[in-house]
C-alpha cells in the first residue's frame, strides 16, 4: 500500500475540513448540497420533481442494457471508441456539478480514479483527462491493462497530459488524507459472477475510506439487477444512457444521467422515457 509520503512527498494535507470550507466561502456562495442541508424546506420542492423525474425513467436490466448497446453499434453505426468519449465527457461533467473545485476541502483538488479492465475502465480514463482540463488533479490506478490499441491510446492520452499512475492501491487512511474524490470506474453493466483480485481487495479499501466515492453506471460489485446492499455504496452514481435496475437502491446524494446521445427513435422503441436535458447540457441530475 502507498504511504502519503509517498504520495505527496512533503506537502502539507488540510485535514479539518470544517476549516477549510470555513475559509473557502468567506463571503461566496455555498454549493447548492449546503443550502438543501441548511434549509430543507425551501429546496423540498425542486427535491420532489427531481424525485418525481427519476421515477418515470424506464430502469434497465442487464440484457435489454446489452442489448441497446449493441444497437447503437450495430444499427446506428456508433464505434466504442466515440460512446466511451462522450460518456467519459458526461461524467467529469457530472462530477464537476457535484463536486466544483471550490467545494474540494484538501489543499489541492486531488482525485483518485480507479480504472478496471474493460469498457468502464476506459470511461474512467476519459474521464481523468476532461477533469484534468476542468482543472482537477487526477491520478489514476490501473491494475489490469488490456492489450488493445483503444485502451493503450486512452493510457497515453493521460500519461502526456501529466497525470500520474500508480503502481499499487493505496491504504484507506492514505486516501483520507489526500484525496477529495474515488471515481470508480472498475465495472460496468456487463459484470456478473464474484470480483476476482486485486478489485476485491480494491473495494475492500474503498469501503474503509471517508472519501466519497462517485460510481461510473453501477457501483462496482453490485449485481446489475439486484445491486448489493453490503458492498460498496457510493455518495453518487452517474447513469450512462439510462439507469440499471440496481440504481432504484442507490441510496447517496447525487444521481446523474448522462450520455446525451441516445436516438430517439431507439429511446422509443425500447420506451426508455429519458427526460430532456436541459440547453445544451450532456448531464441532467435526477
Amino acid at each position: 500500500m502507498l504511504s502519503v509520503r509517498a504520495l505527496l512527498g512533503v506537502g502539507l494535507l488540510v485535514t479539518s475540513r470544517a476549516a477549510a470550507v470555513s475559509a473557502q466561502w468567506g463571503g461566496a456562495c455555498p454549493p447548492a448540497s449546503l443550502l438543501h442541508k441548511e434549509y430543507p424546506q425551501r429546496y423540498s420542492s425542486t427535491h420532489t420533481s427531481s424525485n418525481s423525474m427519476a421515477q418515470s425513467i424506464k430502469y434497465l436490466g442487464q440484457e435489454e442494457a446489452q442489448k441497446i448497446d449493441q444497437e447503437l453499434f450495430t444499427e446506428y453505426g456508433f464505434s466504442v471508441d466515440q460512446l466511451m468519449e462522450l460518456a467519459g465527457l458526461s461524467c467529469a461533467h457530472a462530477i464537476s456539478r457535484a463536486y466544483p473545485l471550490s467545494s474540494l476541502v484538501r489543499a489541492t483538488p486531488s482525485l483518485l480514479v480507479i480504472c478496471g479492465p474493460g469498457n468502464n475502465g476506459g470511461d474512467g480514463l476519459v474521464c481523468a483527462r476532461h477533469l484534468k482540463l476542468f482543472g482537477y488533479e487526477p491520478s489514476i490506478l490501473y491494475p489490469k491493462r488490456p492489450n488493445k490499441p483503444l485502451f493503450q491510446g486512452l493510457t497515453t492520452q493521460c500519461e502526456k497530459m501529466d497525470i500520474p499512475f500508480l503502481s499499487e492501491m493505496p491504504e484507506a487512511k492514505v486516501i483520507d488524507q489526500a484525496y477529495n474524490l474515488v471515481i470508480d470506474a472498475i465495472f460496468g453493466f456487463s459484470f456478473a459472477g464474484a470480483v476476482r483480485e486485486p478489485f476485491g481487495s480494491i473495494l475492500e479499501v474503498l469501503k474503509g475510506s471517508t472519501v466519497p466515492v462517485a460510481s461510473i453506471d453501477i457501483p462496482s460489485g453490485w449485481d446489475v439487477e439486484q445491486g448489493s446492499p453490503d458492498g460498496l455504496q457510493p455518495d453518487m452514481l452517474i447513469s450512462l444512457t439510462a439507469p440499471k435496475r440496481s440504481a432504484a437502491l442507490f441510496r447517496g446524494r447525487y444521481h446523474f444521467l448522462g450520455g446525451r446521445f441516445v436516438p430517439r427513435s431507439l429511446e422509443e422503441r425500447h420506451q426508455l422515457h429519458l427526460p430532456r436535458y436541459p440547453g445544451t447540457d450532456c448531464v441532467l441530475q435526477l
